[in-house]
C-alpha cells in the first residue's frame, strides 16, 4: 500500500517488478529504513505480495540487495512493516469530528475509505483476504487492529454511555459489510458503480441497522431521535427515509404494508423473533 492515500480517481500504477534502478544516494540509517518501508509500501500496494521480490524493491529504492537485507531479515519482514504502516494509515481513516449530522460524519469517513481502497488496489484485498501467500499471524494483527479502531470510532459517534450487545454487533456488521462491499467493488463493480454511489449506500445501510436495532431495542428511541434531529433532508439519512416513505406510500407496497401490520404475529402461524 502506498504511504500517501491522497484521493484519485483510479489508482496509479506503481512501481513495475524489473522496472529501471533509481541512481543510489547517501542516506542516514532512518532515512534509508523509510525509504525502503515507502518503495515497499508503493510495491505492496500495486501488486500482491508474491509478485513483488527484495530486487524489485532494491532496485526502486536505488539499493542493493545486501542494503535491504541489512535493514531486514527478508521480504516477509518489509512486507509485515508496510502492513503495519498501512494499517496505522487506514485506522486513522475512521478519525473524524464528532460535530453535525451522524449520517454525514460517516460520509465523510466511508468517502477516505473508498478512495484508500481505490489507490490501493491489490495491495488492500491482498491484506484484507488474510489469504496471501505472505500473510502471518502479525498482518492478520494488523486488520483486527483496524477493525477495532473502526469499531470504537463509530461507536464514539454513537456517543452511548453503554452501547448494547446488539448495537455493538450491527456496527462490526457493517463495518465487515463494507470491507467486503469494497473488495467486491475494487475486483469486479467500479465499472457498475460510482465511488460516489458507494458510499452513499454504506452510509444508508448503517443508517437501516440502527432502525432495525430501535425496532429490538425500543429504549434507543431517545438516542435515534437525537441523532435524526440532527439529520438534513438531503443528507444520507433525509435521502433514505424520504425513498423509505415513498416506496411505502406505493399502492401495492402500501396494501401488503398494512396487511402485514394488521396481522397478529403471534397468532398468524409465522415466526416470532425475540
Amino acid at each position: 500500500m502506498t504511504a500517501a492515500s491522497g484521493a484519485t480517481s483510479g489508482a496509479a500504477s506503481g512501481p513495475a517488478p524489473g522496472s529501471s534502478p533509481r541512481p543510489r544516494r547517501r542516506l542516514s540509517v532512518e532515512q534509508r529504513r523509510e525509504q525502503l518501508i515507502a518503495v515497499a509500501l508503493d510495491f505492496f500496494a500495486h501488486h500482491a505480495p508474491e509478485e513483488v521480490s527484495i530486487d524489485d524493491i532494491a532496485a526502486a529504492a536505488g539499493a542493493s540487495r545486501p542494503l535491504v537485507y541489512h535493514y531486514f531479515p527478508g521480504k516477509q519482514a518489509l512486507y509485515e512493516e508496510a502492513t503495519r504502516r498501512a494499517g496505522r494509515e487506514l485506522a486513522g481513516l475512521f478519525d473524524e469530528p464528532q460535530v453535525g449530522p451522524l449520517s454525514e460524519r460517516l460520509h465523510r469517513v466511508m468517502g477516505r475509505y473508498l478512495d484508500f481502497v481505490d489507490a490501493h488496489g491489490p495491495g488492500f484485498a491482498a491484506i484484507m483476504r488474510n489469504g496471501s501467500a505472505s500473510s502471518s499471524p502479525g498482518t492478520g494483527a494488523v486488520i483486527d487492529q483496524v477493525r477495532q479502531a473502526a469499531l470504537d470510532a463509530v461507536l464514539s459517534h454513537l456517543a452511548l454511555p453503554d452501547p448494547s450487545p446488539r448495537v455493538r454487533l450491527a456496527v462490526r456488521s457493517w463495518i465487515g459489510n463494507a470491507e467486503i462491499t469494497a473488495l467486491a467493488w475494487l475486483q469486479d463493480e467500479k465499472g457498475r458503480f460510482s465511488r460516489e454511489e458507494l458510499q452513499l449506500a454504506l452510509v444508508q445501510e448503517f443508517v437501516a441497522q440502527l432502525l432495525v436495532v430501535l425496532v429490538h431495542e425500543p429504549g434507543l428511541a431517545p438516542a435515534m431521535s437525537g441523532w435524526l434531529a440532527e439529520e438534513q433532508p438531503d443528507g444520507p439519512a433525509g435521502l433514505l427515509l424520504h425513498r423509505l416513505v415513498a416506496l411505502l406510500g406505493d399502492g401495492p407496497l402500501a396494501s401488503e404494508g398494512l396487511r402485514l401490520v394488521a396481522g397478529d404475529p403471534d397468532t398468524t402461524g409465522g415466526t416470532t423473533v425475540g
